[in-house]
């Protein structure tokens, strides 16, 4: 029989996140690497993770009113270049197709950064009259954003996975009220289904999405004291419309441009769970987003083999609607397969011995808390259910514990400085000067996050320049 080799975590997360993490998600098996920089490989139990985040928000946005389409994946390089803002932007990490065979195409085609510019040409042929308002589109694809240095699988990475909201309103005050409500699904989400507590606010102008108006995160804070990006929502007003001739005819017969929105979360927030909820011992699953919550694992020995697999198989069959998985594999020893499931995360272990069929009962444990309790099968399935939901409880106050903690209350740029270099989040006063925002990241290494809705009605100084301040506003180091 296999036993416990080199195949669980070798190293702690509080002493070298960075290993810990390429660790956890490999020897998972969640991910695996490919020969392209940047772009890997999503194994069965990572994209069985995204197919859930797909199906719950693809729900939640059915009911707004969003509908779904797809279009190319290539762009002509004259449609990228029609908002200017935008491409300015996107220019630097555009992967662009040259060439077909040994022959030069007439105009280079981009791979998509994201779908504006291939989207909105269509949009001014379908949108003619106030009837044809709101128009609310969306699709699930992939994206290529190709320059940066250090790719990290899920978090940053060249190839990513993500849906992208298209929306037209012949209102701004339409549009503005769908990016509360998107903002609003992104943060509840975030909480209900991954575990995750959120940083919700408005960006600065230099940090908002190329072409917005303004956009709205959510941004969350990993062990490493960085800070990551969430889903967003970006109110791009009337630019992309004049710059695509997108108008309609008003109520009056008037010629008017619609306002626009664009929104996503992409297969980052799967790295992001792993990242804030894993232990030394490997992944630790918010019950609410994976298939399997629950692994059977009968304890056999020669003489009682067939007693156990039978009593352990009918457990599983009790267990059929939480996605249950059977471990009967006889090469592998109790304990591996102990070590294995709590590797992968699985939320609950079901252990079925000798002296527990003899006692019809089980040994549950839990993944989060590691903690044993012997269940009579009669009680198992409302056992069950309550220890799911205590564990996505848990996971998610554990994380709100060690975001709080994260983010540290500072009055001046050495008390600015001193927190990031601690891996700390800044929440501090700003005046709301570019000049400011550049000299606080030239002397610390660290950008703006976001500006909170809930800002105090007294304000402070400025943290760098004194002035009066603007806004209070989130500070960190970032992927």
């Amino acid at each position: 029989m296999k036993s416990k080799g080199d195949e669980g975590i070798t190293v702690k997360k509080s002493e070298n996140f960075s290993e810990w993490y390429t660790q956890v998600i490999t020897k998972s098996g969640f991910v695996d690497y490919t020969d392209v920089s940047g772009c890997i490989v999503f194994r069965p139990d990572c994209y069985s993770i995204w197919e859930n985040i797909q199906k719950i928000v693809d729900d939640k946005l059915k009911k707004l009113g969003i509908k779904n389409v797809y279009f190319p994946l290539l762009i002509p390089e004259g449609f990228l270049k029609k908002e200017a803002e935008h491409v300015e932007g996107f220019s630097p990490e555009v992967a662009w197709v040259t060439h077909t065979g040994n022959s030069k195409l007439n105009e280079k085609l981009a791979v998509r950064p994201t779908s504006e510019t291939i989207m909105y040409p269509s949009y001014s042929k379908w949108i003619r009259s106030w009837k044809d308002l709101p128009l609310k589109l969306n699709q699930w694809n992939n994206v290529i954003r190709w320059e940066f240095k250090n790719p990290v699988p899920l978090l940053r990475t060249r190839e990513f996975l993500w849906n992208e909201g298209h929306t037209v309103f012949a209102t701004r005050k339409e549009a503005e009220k769908e990016m509360t409500d998107i903002t609003s699904l992104w943060e509840k989400f975030s909480k209900d289904y991954l575990a995750l507590p959120s940083l919700v606010g408005q960006k600065t102008d230099k940090e908002k999405f190329a072409g917005a108006e303004y956009s709205w995160s959510t941004e969350f804070i990993l062990p490493n004291g960085k800070a990551i990006q969430g889903p967003d929502a970006h109110f791009d007003g009337q630019k992309f419309a004049k710059a695509f001739d997108i108008t309609f005819l008003d109520k009056n017969e008037n010629k008017q441009y619609p306002f626009q929105n664009t929104w996503a979360i992409s297969s980052r927030m799967i790295g992001v769970m792993l990242a804030i909820h894993g232990d030394d011992k490997g992944l630790v699953l918010p019950p609410k987003i994976v298939t399997d919550k629950v692994v059977v694992v009968p304890i056999v020995f020669k003489k009682d083999k067939e007693k156990v697999l039978k009593f352990a198989n009918d457990v599983k069959k009790k267990l059929n609607k939480y996605g249950v998985i059977f471990d009967d594999r006889e090469d592998y020893s109790a304990g591996w397969k102990f070590n294995e499931w709590e590797l992968k995360g699985i939320p609950l272990r079901v252990e079925v011995g000798p002296k527990d069929v003899a006692k019809k009962q089980v040994v549950l444990v839990r993944r989060d808390t590691g903690k044993k309790e012997i269940i009579k099968v009669g009680g198992l399935v409302k056992k069950i259910d309550n220890a799911l939901e205590d564990i996505q409880n848990n996971l998610y106050e554990n994380a709100k514990k060690f975001l709080n903690k994260s983010i540290e209350n500072v009055n001046s740029f050495s008390e600015f400085k001193k927190a990031i270099k601690d891996k700390k989040i800044v929440k501090t006063f700003w005046c709301g000067e570019l000049e400011c925002e550049d000299m606080l990241k030239d002397g610390s290494g660290a950008k703006s996050l976001n500006i909170p809705f809930d800002q105090p009605k007294k304000k402070g100084k400025c943290v760098y320049c004194g002035k009066e301040g603007k806004h209070l506003i989130f500070f960190g180091k970032s992927y």
